[in-house]
């Protein structure tokens, strides 16, 4: 499903080069559950961003479904993006003066689907997180809680084979934590693969591997080992 292939990525600060993500080499199967441990500036979001398709690594490859990512154009990569991947985010990156049925169209759109089938497939999304009752209304409207759902329904509406979550449960209160993590392990049993950023370890505990980033550097996590500390 997803693998790097010595993937480096270095930035240069102050005349000096620093290593956010060291050479890394791995594979992620299909429908696996892995979340990503490690301390503030181990580069898991670095991480993230290199295995979505929006930042090349210095060096090295990523390949998404015997895919390598960036050897493709702009165009064809962020049509995988669109199609293949979904993201969460924990600032949720909704579009303040849109509906929430408008936000999750948002995805539908770009990928050109009409109108009326964005309608549907939307409205459908967030039925699925139980917000029906909440289609019409602002981010402003919701709750952060409900926010979260209503990204959650953008990420599904196109039916990713990959969700990529960063700290997706930060700003949650327990109950809502609760059901994110519950759509979480739903997207699992369905065949999804999902990668998930986190300092929670109720998170690190629902995965099925842990890889641990510290100083750019990727580590396997053993079995049974849940310290995101």
């Amino acid at each position: 499903m997803l693998r790097l292939e010595a993937a480096c990525k270095a930035y240069t600060r102050q005349g000096k080069t620093v290593e956010a993500l060291r050479p890394t080499s791995l594979d992620i199967g299909a429908g696996e559950y892995v979340a990503v441990v490690g301390p503030s500036g181990s580069g898991k979001s670095t991480f993230l961003t290199v295995v979505g398709g929006m930042m090349a690594p210095t060096t090295g490859k990523v390949w998404l479904e015997g895919r390598s990512l960036y050897d493709l154009t702009v165009s064809q990569r962020a049509a995988v993006r669109g199609t293949r991947i979904g993201f969460v985010f924990q600032t949720f990156n909704l579009v303040p003066y849109l509906t929430a049925l408008e936000n999750v169209q948002v995805p539908l759109y770009l990928a050109g689907i009409a109108p009326k089938e964005q309608r549907r497939r939307a409205t459908a999304a967030l039925e699925r997180v139980g917000l029906a009752d909440r289609l019409g209304h602002k981010p402003s409207e919701l709750s952060v809680g409900q926010q979260q759902r209503v990204a959650l329904a953008r990420t599904l509406v196109n039916d990713p084979a990959l969700i990529l979550a960063d700290e997706p449960t930060g700003n949650l209160d327990p109950d809502t934590r609760e059901l994110v993590l519950g759509l979480f392990e739903e997207f699992h049993g369905e065949g999804r693969t999902l990668v998930v950023v986190t300092h929670d370890p109720a998170v690190a505990a629902r995965s099925r591997r842990t890889l641990r980033l510290v100083a750019g550097r990727v580590d396997e996590e053993p079995p049974g080992e849940r310290n995101v500390a």
